[in-house]
């Protein structure tokens, strides 16, 4: 049985996926924003696609530099990710203030950080679409992971302050 359910909180059914931590630089300035709302558009080149609220202090960063970091947290740094999205970048130091080392990008000034088992050093890829849905298309010109473990645990966000853990991975083949 089905029953009808608020339009706007049908996000939780469509996501998970990982929650991210996009960093920003601009002008001396920096920032961490969590991210929970992404999607992949294609594969070659690497684009992803997200909307950033234009009122969130990353907005203008990421707008006027052209560029991030995509930083993949892990499940044990949960409650930084958390912290990251409770407070804003206009007046607090996200890195020094949650404990968050910044490392030098290879590509882009956006900081990578240290504590994530990956990092994507995008640069807006499209900007087509960011005046009218402040949605960003970006590339992904270079990719550091770390080797160990083969599949990181996770967290997802559902929405409402609800998380979902990675599971077992599996391999899954077809019959055909």
């Amino acid at each position: 049985m089905k029953k009808d359910f608020p339009v706007e909180d049908v996000r939780r059914f469509l996501e998970p996926t990982p929650t991210v931590l996009v960093t920003s630089a601009y002008k001396g300035k920096q920032n961490i924003m969590t991210m929970g709302w992404y999607t992949v558009m294609e594969f070659v080149p690497s684009l992803i696609g997200c909307m950033i609220t234009g009122s969130n202090y990353s907005f203008d960063l990421i707008n006027k530099s052209g560029e991030c970091v995509i930083n993949i947290p892990t499940a044990d740094i949960a409650k930084k990710v958390v912290a990251v999205g409770n407070c804003t970048g206009a007046d607090t130091d996200k890195f020094a203030e949650i404990g968050f080392t910044a490392e030098a990008a290879s590509i882009v000034k956006a900081p990578l950080i240290k504590e994530c088992f990956a990092s994507f050093e995008c640069k807006i890829h499209d900007r087509k679409l960011i005046n009218t849905y402040n949605f960003f298309i970006f590339e992904v010109v270079k990719a550091h992971v770390a080797t160990r473990p083969k599949f990181p645990e996770t967290i997802a966000y559902r929405g409402d302050s609800q998380f979902v853990l990675s599971g077992k991975n599996i391999k899954i083949h077809s019959d055909k």
